[in-house]
């Protein structure tokens, strides 16, 4: 798991209710590291990232969400609300990440990672690798990835298409086709 100690109460839900059901497609995040809540009407549009649904606001559930989110075995990403593994529909990476004025890296769930590698795809878009895994660095972020590359702070590594990732960096895109398939 790439992930930080959960809360312990979501830890004695688990003991507590070993069976529960997983859940699939209801919990999206997209590419500005943005969690959307998909219900039955939503799905039925469509798949992630095209039929996003509401997108979540509250801070606590943010960040409840953010300390509970790891992955399993299979690189499929998922929160633990209490008993219940919630999967998440990726729109592109497991990790968006902010990077701060000092080079810094912070994910969207607000974890520090020390980067290891920077990475495009063919499309251009920014990644990093990290000891925590593989993010794409938020657009508005870009311009400073891009002055340190100019200073010869980062040199960039190109992997190939953005549809090569999950293959590549192990993570499921969606657990949720994935189940269906």
């Amino acid at each position: 798991m790439h992930n930080a100690a959960m809360d312990d109460l979501v830890l004695q839900a688990i003991k507590k209710w070993p069976n529960v059901p997983t859940c699939h497609g209801w919990l999206g995040l997209d590419a500005r590291g943005q969690w959307f809540l998909r219900d039955d009407a939503v799905q039925a549009e469509g798949d992630f990232p095209q039929a996003k649904g509401d997108r979540l606001t509250h801070e606590k559930l943010l960040a409840f969400i953010g300390r509970n989110y790891a992955s399993d075995a299979q690189g499929q990403w998922y929160f633990q609300n209490g008993p219940q593994r919630v999967y998440v529909e990726l729109e592109s990476t497991p990790w968006i990440w902010r990077m701060q004025i000092d080079g810094a890296l912070h994910t969207h769930t607000g974890r520090v990672a020390q980067a290891q590698e920077c990475l495009t795809d063919t499309e251009g878009h920014v990644y990093f690798l990290s000891d925590i895994g593989l993010g794409l660095l938020h657009s508005a972020d870009v311009p400073l990835i891009a002055d340190a590359i100019d200073r010869g702070e980062w040199t960039v590594r190109h992997a190939g298409a953005a549809a090569q990732l999950p293959t590549l960096f192990g993570f499921v895109r969606s657990p949720a086709a994935a189940q269906n398939s």
